[in-house]
């Protein structure tokens, strides 16, 4: 073994990054947190928006209320903002209470 200065012939060199090496890192890693954030843009943006299709919609029985139905149809939210929305939807104005048998009424989507 022959010993030249503080390092033996044997040992491997230390392991240096030349300028051109930090510069292929760093892109390296600025592409891979760019890729993680698109990722994750797409997917909050997915949770966002309301799913596609058509609007659900719900037929009016006999003794049904507007009440009624906005309990059945979102039992977590207040009967209150699901009305309104309801009405809304329909385009029935608040003085407008009738609704009747039969009726078809697009109501919202559940979160």
């Amino acid at each position: 073994m022959v010993v030249t200065g503080m390092r033996r012939v044997d040992e491997p060199a230390p392991l240096r990054l030349t300028r051109r090496g930090r510069v292929v890192v760093l892109a390296f890693f600025i592409l891979l947190a760019s890729l993680a954030s698109a990722v994750l843009w797409t997917t909050a943006s997915r949770a966002e928006n309301p799913p596609s299709g058509p609007a659900p919609t719900v037929v009016v029985q006999s003794d049904d209320t507007l009440w009624d139905i906005a309990a059945r149809t979102d039992p977590v939210r207040s009967p209150h903002a699901v009305v309104a929305e309801i009405r809304r939807l329909n385009g029935l104005g608040d003085e407008e209470i009738a609704i009747h048998a039969g009726d078809t009424l697009v109501v919202p989507r559940t979160r």
